[in-house]
């Protein structure tokens, strides 16, 4: 029998209002150690999702003080993307994995008969996925990313940050002037900036990014996932265990895998 969305959701949904500001934003995501809140209305009806992604290309940390100000007075609602991506709780997991992947999106708001009942995202496939992996395809260097966007460690935040909004991509490695990993700077690494005064032009990533998870090239699929499992992040540095202060081989992140699961031959695809 087909896996179901309704067999991987999360129930429940992390929601706020559209007048709240991001300030309030950050200190939910922060709060949940979610990456988006979903916005409903005074008549309780979903009407967008905000996520951290959304907060950083915003440009509210922008170095000019008045811009500054006027991106900290906005709202959720004003920040916020819509209409919100839905999917029945009744849809196979296979057809929410392709929706995800094709369209780009994390996660899914989940709908029973119109009423919003939960949410399926890139981290409920990676739960789930240990045990779901073809046996042909199980090492981390088979779906890993060989390019990724890297900076060094004298990288002022306000630097990293429209690298990122520029490239699409979701995070920076930081190395050291020889290419040791010495961290990663991420959309939720970027809300602990929320309340600094100062011009970001003078604070560093170093000094907000987080600690790198690390590992082989020859790794399990399965140990990857669950090293994202256990430590809720969504990417890991690939290294040469051989010489784990070089520039790193590659990065594996989360929706790799959902990608990997989506490919017609993946068992996800196949019926039983």
């Amino acid at each position: 029998m087909a896996t179901l969305v309704r067999d991987l959701m999360h129930s429940g949904v992390v929601r706020c209002r559209p007048d709240i500001s991001l300030g309030q934003v950050a200190k939910l995501l922060a709060k949940h150690h979610v990456h988006s809140l979903f916005v409903f209305n005074d008549e309780k009806l979903p009407v967008g999702v905000i996520t951290d992604y959304d907060v950083m290309a915003g440009e509210w940390l922008s170095g000019d003080s008045e811009s500054l100000a006027v991106m900290r007075r906005m709202t959720a609602g004003e920040l916020m993307s819509s209409p919100v991506e839905t999917v029945d709780i009744n849809v196979t997991a296979n057809e929410a994995a392709k929706r995800m992947r094709e369209d780009d999106v994390r996660r899914l708001l989940v709908v029973d008969e119109g009423k919003p009942v939960g949410v399926i995202s890139v981290s409920d496939f990676i739960t789930d996925i240990a045990s779901k992996i073809p046996l042909k395809r199980e090492k981390v260097s088979d779906v890993m990313s060989d390019a990724y966007l890297v900076c060094r460690d004298k990288t002022p935040v306000q630097a990293a940050i429209r690298a990122m909004s520029d490239s699409g991509w979701r995070s920076v490695v930081v190395v050291g002037a020889r290419g040791r990993p010495l961290g990663v700077f991420s959309g939720l690494d970027l809300l602990s900036c929320c309340d600094v005064e100062e011009t970001l032009e003078s604070v560093l990533v170093t000094e907000v990014m987080h600690p790198p998870l690390m590992i082989g090239m020859d790794a399990s699929l399965q140990d990857a996932a669950q090293m994202m499992i256990e430590s809720h992040h969504h990417r890991i540095l690939v290294i040469d265990p051989e010489d784990v202060d070089a520039l790193p081989l590659g990065v594996i992140s989360s929706f790799d895998i959902v990608s990997e699961m989506a490919r017609p031959d993946s068992v996800w695809q196949i019926s039983t």
